[in-house]
């Protein structure tokens, strides 16, 4: 009879040389080090390159399960998505280029929105910055992008950062406004609760919400109530008193997650 093997999966546990802050290090796992002795042993790399992530990405739950159960290294969307933008390909995107074609052809609007940060795990925000350099180069100039705010897989208080680092691509492209923040709690909802998603939606085709003339101003605002990222309430970005642009009949929308 062969012998039963087991693949156990600690989540948070690493390798480190280093002790400082290092509980597992201070703790001395002495299990763990004596099956290390006892028994064959090698270490896996759990970020970057070595699980299909970009190099210096930081790893996660997800991608780090994907590898392990595939037994070989799985190139991730976020990847994929960075090599076509490097080689040209994702500029040749027929989606893509299909919703901007009707957005300019017909005199509508085209919408982007999605997770802004540079987690990695549901976006990134390069990937923003080359479908406005895109838009630009179809010749697009009603392009509009509705911030869905982090605050889970990068610091709880960067929004506000990268709201700013989105409006200097923009100037520097030439394309593009910011026209809407809200917190991913609202508007990436996973439970299907409706209560929450509603606001999202109603932020993007009514209007409803709170406004605000700088969008990076108003994210810094609502920390100064302890509202950090994640929790950021619909909020439409208006001009003269009106928001600068709701989704409506016949616009595009190009939502930028994977």
């Amino acid at each position: 009879m062969k012998k039963p093997y087991a693949i156990i999966i600690m989540d948070g546990y690493g390798i480190s040389p280093e002790t400082k802050g290092n509980a597992i290090a201070l703790e001395g796992s002495p299990n763990v080090r004596r099956y290390a002795a006892e028994y064959p042993s090698s270490q896996l790399g759990a970020s970057g390159m070595s699980v299909g992530l970009p190099d210096g990405q930081m790893g996660n739950s997800e991608v780090g399960h994907l590898n392990m159960g595939a037994g070989r290294i799985v190139y991730q969307e976020l990847t994929k998505i960075t090599k076509e933008i490097r080689d040209g390909e994702f500029f040749r995107n027929e989606a893509l280029l299909a919703a901007m074609e009707n957005a300019k052809k017909n005199g509508k609007k085209l919408h982007i929105w999605g997770l802004l940060s540079d987690g990695g795990l549901h976006s990134h925000n390069t990937h923003l910055y080359a479908l406005l350099e895109m838009c630009k180069k179809e010749g697009l100039d009603r392009v509009y992008v509705h911030c869905f705010m982090d605050g889970r897989d990068v610091s709880p208080t960067s929004g506000a950062g990268f709201v700013r680092d989105l409006q200097d691509e923009m100037k520097k492209i030439g394309v593009g406004k910011v026209a809407s923040v809200c917190g991913r709690y609202y508007a990436m909802d996973r439970d299907n609760r409706w209560e929450r998603v509603v606001q999202a939606y109603e932020m993007l085709t009514l209007g409803n919400g709170i406004a605000a003339e700088d969008p990076a101003a108003a994210i810094e605002e609502s920390y100064g109530k302890d509202v950090t990222d994640e929790f950021i309430l619909p909020t439409n970005v208006v001009e003269n008193g009106a928001p600068v642009a709701l989704v409506e009949k016949g616009d595009s929308v190009i939502f930028f997650n994977f």
